[in-house]
């Protein structure tokens, strides 16, 4: 049904400057940071001044990857080509305020920073010896890519064989899950969606919708949330996504929500889940007038920490012997079980019980951001399409984006506090601005330059978790909760 398998890398290769013939090869979903700053990778000499400290990002999802400019003082160049540069007399700060133009690459294009010059290789080779193929089509109604699809045809063309997910389908996400109900008796891979029926839509995001459901024979509700991938899947990318969910069901605590079953089909992801009748915790603000006392924000920050601090060491199932290995929460290597980072904390994925005063909070989505984009089945984002989520995530998240550590996990719980008591972000985000831009330059604003009525010993706890440069001070669950309980 999805074609050849295909193994997709994308190498950066240095073909002129200082570090002439180093290589940078990625595999699987990744960004990178490149300039003078410690903290990149590629880091490129520090005496080479046409350079900025932070100069571009690189966005790479194999076959694909894109390129944008930071506002370097000199610019960044494909192909000869100037794609980004800031005014002489602007500041980075202030170069952070305009959006400059991003470039897919394609193989062979080249890209110069100051005395650097890169150059693209992109390759996919077939899996045992089988055909690349390049043919895309909905698994939902059947439909061949047509124009109006062209941006996810020419991915598949480049090497990403399989099924999509048409623009008229994903336009209608409920019309996609009834479909997938329907289908149920008679796709194994849907199993666990047999004997469901639909209440009503919860809500709906970027990768897709959340619905109600009621199981025909027990009237058990689940949260069924269904993703949507944006790229052709072919049977690689379906078994690596399927496979980090798997480790997540041995994921038991009360401040976690409940995992039930997953599937697929095509180019659509089901969970069943745990259904939390009161809401997410961005919903329960917004009932209180956008802000909580200090009493009551640290109690459910310290109910995210209970959730975080038994994710983070809890021994998980181990994966299939045919599995390819997953990182650890601590970035481990192959045979690592323990620990999982969940890599977006914020408002709208802590959910809360409908019962009890007050009510429980459980964290949702455990993993699956990091299990949806490391399967690549995410694509790639667009500047100022992802500060929904870069509002809550330390600048670590972004130049260390493959082995992401607890501490991530521990800051976003802070930004989230942070936003509890005040109803702003740590960070301002201006529209025009690239929000990655600002999340490499700009420091947490300080609580009480937000919200002078929030306690002196409670605020410095949350100012200095909210340090993550040059690395996150705070770096455990259980440390942030017991500063936070002394500080009130």
């Amino acid at each position: 049904m999805s074609g050849a398998r295909a193994v997709a890398s994308v190498t950066l290769s240095v073909r002129s400057g200082p570090s002439e013939g180093r290589k940078f090869s990625f595999e699987e979903r990744a960004t990178c940071v490149v300039g003078r700053a410690s903290d990149c990778s590629p880091r490129l000499p520090q005496d080479d001044m046409r350079v900025s400290r932070h100069h571009c990002l690189f966005d790479i999802n194999p076959p694909d990857v894109r390129v944008r400019d930071f506002g370097s003082l000199n610019g960044t160049f494909v192909n000869g080509e100037e794609i980004g540069r800031r005014e002489p007399d602007e500041t980075p700060e202030q170069a952070a305020r305009v959006e400059f133009p991003e470039r897919d690459l394609a193989h062979g294009d080249e890209v110069r920073m100051g005395e650097t010059l890169l150059r693209v290789e992109i390759a996919a080779e077939a899996a045992a010896g089988e055909p690349v193929t390049t043919r895309a089509y909905c698994a939902h109604c059947g439909r061949d890519v047509e124009p109006a699809d062209r941006d996810r045809a020419d991915r598949a063309d480049r090497g990403r064989a399989g099924d999509i997910v048409c623009d008229p389908c994903r336009n209608s996400p409920r019309t996609i899950v009834r479909g997938l109900l329907s289908r149920a008796a008679e796709d194994d891979g849907l199993a666990g969606l047999r004997d469901y029926e639909l209440v009503r839509e919860l809500g709906r995001g970027g990768q897709g919708v959340v619905h109600l459901a009621r199981h025909l024979g027990t009237g058990e509700l689940v949260a069924l949330k269904v993703l949507l991938a944006e790229i052709a899947v072919g049977h690689r990318a379906r078994a690596n996504f399927l496979r980090e969910i798997e480790g997540i069901r041995g994921l038991r605590h009360r401040n976690i929500v409940g995992f039930h079953d997953s599937g697929s089909h095509g180019a659509s992801f089901y969970l069943a889940c745990e259904y939390c009748g009161g809401g997410d915790l961005g919903q329960w603000l917004a009932a209180r007038g956008g802000t909580l006392p200090p009493d009551e924000a640290v109690a459910i920050a310290s109910q995210v920490l209970d959730g975080l601090a038994h994710a983070h060491t809890a021994p998980l199932p181990r994966p299939h012997p045919s599995a390819p290995p997953a990182p650890s929460a601590e970035g481990g290597g192959a045979g690592s079980v323990r620990g999982l980072v969940h890599r977006d904390i914020k408002p709208s994925n802590i959910l809360l019980t409908a019962d009890g005063t007050p009510p429980t909070v459980k964290i949702s989505d455990f993993g699956l951001a990091k299990a949806f984009d490391r399967a690549g089945l995410s694509g790639l984002t667009r500047t100022g399409t992802v500060a929904g989520t870069v509002a809550y995530m330390p600048r670590t998240q972004v130049v260390d984006y493959k082995y992401a550590k607890p501490e991530v996990d521990v800051w976003a719980t802070a930004a989230t506090l942070y936003r509890m008591l005040t109803g702003a972000t740590p960070r301002d985000f201006p529209p025009t601005v690239d929000p990655l831009a600002v999340l490499l330059r700009e420091p947490a604003v300080p609580i009480r330059d937000r919200s002078p009525s929030v306690p002196r010993r409670l605020a410095r706890v949350i100012d200095e978790a909210l340090i993550d440069s040059p690395r996150i001070v705070t770096t455990t669950a259980d440390s942030f909760r017991k500063a936070l309980e002394e500080a009130v």
